[in-house]
């Protein structure tokens, strides 16, 4: 101990940290505060750091590319003595880290934490549950298999759907028009490096908050929060009835953060990582993606949604629920504090619990939607053979091989994963047809590294064919002179 003394004195007679480090570690908080209830903050940012320490290990190995993410993982999963469970500890370490912080979340809505004068406190708390998500997701997609390829992709398709720049935010998402490279170097970027910093940045202020303003008292029936008369109040409180944190109040913390971290430990041991599974391949379409845990609620809503209403609850739902998150301590900044006199506030959080864990639950067994029941095996029918040209049969030759038909229908037989295409050619235009191929689109994967330019071509050649005798297929407006009926067969056009 007098050698840490020592240590401590130099580096403080140069860094001068002494009187912040003293401020923070016996700063008086109410007894009250020093109970079981107010461990869980603390237990999120000791797992935050378990997340840091093992990401920059992990990131020593691992290889942001597409034709190498995966193989690196095998490695680090087989080859790298105890890689497998580094990788597990990381793994587990972030669904404890989301269930906590919900759970923390949750604690401070019960007890009224976010009333005056801690609104701050509750805004930074919602955009590090928001961050935390994201680093949830990033990884996930960083595993690069058969789920995150097909998962992407989904992601990719919603964010399509905003109004007027849905198509530049996917490129920026993806860093080009396709699943490719430079879309796991962005993930990687965000993974690592971006929202990680944005976390410790954000808790450094949450902490420093819970300094300034102190911990929240155990929330007393009839004790109001007033504008007017709060601070003091709490200030006699501390005077009359504190206790410096440290080493009253932070053992709990502790006991309570090492049963987390043993726990992290022990689940990682006894169940190991999670993936990565097939090699990512978009044409392989029997994927039938499912997102890590806490999305599985998401999937379930709009795998159970009618599709009218997938658009409407993607564009609009998560605003007004971020609003709605953001706007509580200004909605309900004094007043009663006690979940025993604020029966709505109870009510609300069972709601949403009850709601979250009967989706999650339905997400485990819900159906991939759209439904998928084609197979590849199918024969192009013979009438949309009939009268081709040597080419247009040549692309009907790619569309069996390339299994079009596990997604799309044709004369009533195939998938119903994407649109029918017996009329495909009266929507899209050549060069749109091209583009789709090539850059995918909605919930279609670009295939533009998986076809070479001459099989485009045939296949967009075939795809052409396809329109209802005597309608013209769809053209691009400057084409002048072009009748709208004709009553030739489709393959003399």
């Amino acid at each position: 101990m007098k050698r840490l003394q020592k240590i401590f004195e130099w580096l403080d007679q140069r860094l001068k940290i002494g009187a912040a480090v003293r401020e923070a570690m016996y700063h008086r908080v109410p007894r009250s505060s020093g109970s079981w209830f107010y461990v869980f903050g603390s237990s999120a940012f000791l797992l935050l750091l378990l997340q840091v320490v093992t990401g920059i290990l992990l990131a020593l190995v691992y290889v942001p590319s597409a034709s190498q993410a995966w193989n690196s993982l095998q490695v680090l999963n087989h080859d790298i003595t105890l890689g497998w469970y580094l990788r597990a500890v990381h793994g587990w370490g972030s669904n404890f880290m989301v269930a906590l912080v919900l759970i923390h979340m949750m604690q401070v809505f019960l007890f009224g934490a976010y009333k005056y004068p801690r609104e701050f406190n509750w805004v930074t708390g919602v955009f590090l549950l928001l961050f935390t998500l994201g680093m949830a997701f990033t990884g996930q997609v960083l595993r690069f298999d058969q789920d995150a390829y097909w998962g992407l992709g989904i992601g990719a398709s919603i964010t399509g759907r905003v109004p007027l720049i849905g198509a530049p935010l996917v490129h920026l998402l993806l860093g080009g028009p396709i699943i490719a490279s430079d879309t796991l170097s962005r993930f990687f970027d965000l993974h690592v490096f971006i929202i990680p910093a944005l976390l410790l940045g954000l808790v450094g202020i949450h902490l420093l908050m819970v300094l300034k303003l102190g911990i929240n008292e155990w929330p007393m029936p009839g004790r109001l929060v007033r504008r007017e008369t709060y601070l003091k109040e709490y200030e006699d409180l501390v005077q009359r009835d504190g206790v410096p944190f440290v080493p009253d109040a932070i053992w709990k913390d502790m006991v309570f953060g090492a049963m987390i971290l043993g726990s992290v430990l022990v689940c990682a041991a006894v169940f190991g990582p999670f993936g990565p599974r097939g090699v990512p391949d978009p044409t392989i379409i029997q994927a039938a993606p499912r997102p890590d845990f806490f999305f599985l609620w998401i999937f379930a809503l709009l795998a159970l949604l009618p599709p009218y209403m997938e658009t409407p609850l993607i564009l609009i739902g998560p605003i007004v629920v971020i609003a709605l998150l953001l706007l509580v301590p200004f909605l309900s900044g004094e007043g009663e504090k006690s979940w025993r006199r604020r029966p709505v506030s109870v009510l609300t959080v069972l709601v949403v619990a009850v709601t979250l864990g009967a989706l999650t639950r339905f997400g485990q067994e819900a159906p991939w939607s759209p439904v998928m029941n084609g197979w590849s095996g199918l024969p192009v029918p013979a009438q949309y053979l009939k009268g081709r040209s040597a080419l247009q049969r040549q692309g009907a030759i790619v569309f069996q091989e390339k299994q079009c038909r596990n997604c799309h229908s044709l004369g009533g037989e195939g998938g119903k994963r994407g649109p029918a295409l017996d009329s495909v050619a009266t929507r899209l235009t050549p060069d749109e047809l091209i583009r789709q191929v090539l850059q995918g689109g909605g919930n279609m994967p670009a295939y533009g590294h998986n076809l070479s330019p001459a099989e485009v071509t045939a296949l967009v050649s075939f795809l052409d064919t396809l329109h209802p005798p005597g309608v013209r297929p769809a053209r691009d407006f400057a084409e002048k002179g072009l009748p709208l009926l004709d009553t030739g067969h489709p393959a003399k056009h």
